[in-house]
């Protein structure tokens, strides 16, 4: 009873502690919420109501954003650890220590938990809902620390002088300064062998077509608008992502990466969908990244010279070329274009390599042909669907069907004909 009498005259600044740690718990979730939104929802964001539409433009200026939450965040939890020293001091006169060391105590683990852990665990939970409830009262205190936030700007500027003051941004690498690094990797001992390939293929984007590591078209399935959950399956997500088609034609329009789909609830996905980009079959591995960066976008769709969908290559394929992890290319590898020596001067391909790609390994030209695969060439010169031993020596090169579960999910040898004229090999 003498405790409660105790801490009677001080219910309002207990009221007020707890308003201000609300406050604080506001604020920390904001920050959580904002900065834990991918790319693909702050693109949508763009086009969203008015809530979603201001996350987006907080976002926009990160530093402005950042500035006005840690200034409104450290301000209001100076305001409650001063108003729980004078409880705790007005404590202490009244003879109560032990209630003014526990409300210290409780106080300290209550910013903590409720004002700092939970509400940035809930932020990172439910980023967009939440991001798209506090963006409208966030944008409000921004507004308001505007005319003095360019006084922060300075002093954060003049600090970085003052503490960095021979700090500068490091450049881009450029092509010339990877070759480089190939060179000298010969020299060096301590560059192992699969940096060096690495090295190597990131160089060869440049002068690596798209369409040679293309998902064809044949080998993965798309949906007309509209889209559910319940569409979701093996054979439709097969490149880790949702196809969709325009709803008149079979042209791929849009993607719907799969990993989001568990953070949206109900049955209806198609507003987690994105555009794809459009790029020409020709165009470099290099050129088409670069593409996918500048658009904001994670799919692309291959055409041929008369606007035709032929494939699609997701960033991720993009970064496997690179790597090269047999473990990331095995997955479904007979779908994709393949490569793989196994003997002196012959090799094993799978029936998606393009007869382009597959030259270049070669080192020879290969005749033009309708079939723009292996698998299409085998068909054009059998005049049927290939199966399991059947054989074919097509430019200067014998070919050998070694298995056939699909028409064109099929592995084939090539070896060189040897002629008279042939140089012999090792």
């Amino acid at each position: 009873m003498s405790d409660l009498a105790n801490l009677a005259p001080y219910i309002p600044h207990l009221i007020a502690m707890s308003l201000l740690l609300a406050a604080s718990a506001f604020f920390s979730c904001s920050e959580a919420a904002l900065f834990y939104l991918g790319r693909d929802d702050r693109e949508r964001m763009k086009r969203g109501a008015l809530g979603e539409r201001t996350a987006a433009r907080l976002l926009a200026n990160p530093e402005r954003l950042l500035t006005a939450i840690l200034f409104w965040n450290l301000l209001i939890n100076m305001a409650y650890f001063a108003l729980a020293s004078l409880v705790a001091i007005g404590l202490s006169n009244r003879g109560a220590s032990s209630e003014a060391s526990a409300l210290t105590v409780i106080a300290l683990f209550a910013v903590i938990i409720f004002s700092e852990m939970l509400p940035k665990n809930i932020g990172v939970v439910w980023p967009a809902r939440l991001a798209t409830l506090v963006s409208v009262p966030l944008n409000a205190a921004a507004k308001v620390l505007d005319p003095v936030a360019w006084v922060f700007g300075a002093v954060s500027r003049g600090s970085a002088r003052v503490l960095f003051p021979r700090f500068e941004p490091e450049p881009y690498l450029e092509l010339g300064d990877l070759e480089r690094a190939i060179s000298l990797s010969g020299e060096d001992r301590q560059l192992i062998e699969q940096e060096q390939n690495v090295l190597s293929r990131i160089v060869a984007l440049s002068n690596t077509r798209i369409e040679e590591i293309m998902r064809p078209r044949l080998l993965y399935e798309a949906l007309p608008p509209p889209v559910s959950r319940s569409q979701l399956t093996p054979q439709t997500t097969a490149s880790g992502y949702l196809l969709i088609t325009e709803p008149d034609s079979e042209e791929i329009a849009a993607v719907i990466d799969v990993n989001r789909v568990s953070l949206l609830a109900g049955e209806q996905i198609g507003q987690l969908s994105s555009p794809v980009l459009p790029v020409p079959w020709c165009a470099s591995v290099a050129d088409t990244l670069a593409r996918l960066d500048a658009a904001k976008r994670d799919v692309a769709a291959v055409v041929n010279e008369l606007g035709e969908t032929i494939g699609i290559v997701t960033r991720n394929d993009i970064l496997g070329s690179v790597l090269h992890a047999e473990a990331a290319r095995d997955r479904g590898a007979d779908r994709v274009g393949r490569i793989r020596a196994i003997g002196d001067g012959q090799w094993e391909v799978t029936g998606m390599t393009t007869l382009r790609r597959l030259a270049k390994q070669l080192g020879c030209d290969l005749p033009a042909v309708k079939g723009i695969t292996v698998a299409g060439m085998l068909q054009e010169q059998l005049h049927r669907l290939p199966e399991e031993g059947d054989e074919v020596e097509w430019a200067e090169h014998f070919w050998r069907v070694l298995t056939a579960d699909h028409p064109t999910l099929l592995t084939a040898s090539v070896r060189k004909v040897l002629t008279p004229d042939s140089p012999p090999t090792d």
